[in-house]
């Protein structure tokens, strides 16, 4: 039987952003990217969205059962890199995207 051998190292990303659209077409974008350099990638996983929700009164003193309320919704992503080179590392850091799109890499 043949086994299947594990990457001996990949490059995860993980992406933030407040609004899905946004995201979505950065990840597009880091994978074009990856893919350019030959890097074999799995993903955008998409991760469970996290909510905040706040709610204040409308008025400042009375009625206080008159209430609005807020969220705010943060939206993540997972990219994986199999077996990155120097090269797409370097490219993945150079890479011009969208103010409010958070990425954080690691080495796993």
């Amino acid at each position: 039987m043949a086994k299947k051998e594990l990457p001996s190292e990949k490059l995860r990303l993980r992406i933030k952003a407040y609004d899905h659209k946004l995201i979505d077409s950065s990840c597009r974008q880091i994978i074009d990217t990856a893919k350019r350099n030959d890097a074999e990638v799995l993903g955008p996983i998409p991760l469970p969205t996290e909510i905040k929700k706040y709610t204040v009164n409308r008025s400042t003193f009375v009625h206080k059962d008159s209430r609005e309320q807020f969220e705010l919704r943060v939206h993540k992503r997972l990219v994986d890199i199999l077996n990155p080179s120097q090269k797409i590392i370097e490219s993945l850091s150079s890479l011009n995207l969208p103010a409010g799109v958070d990425i954080e890499i690691k080495m796993v």
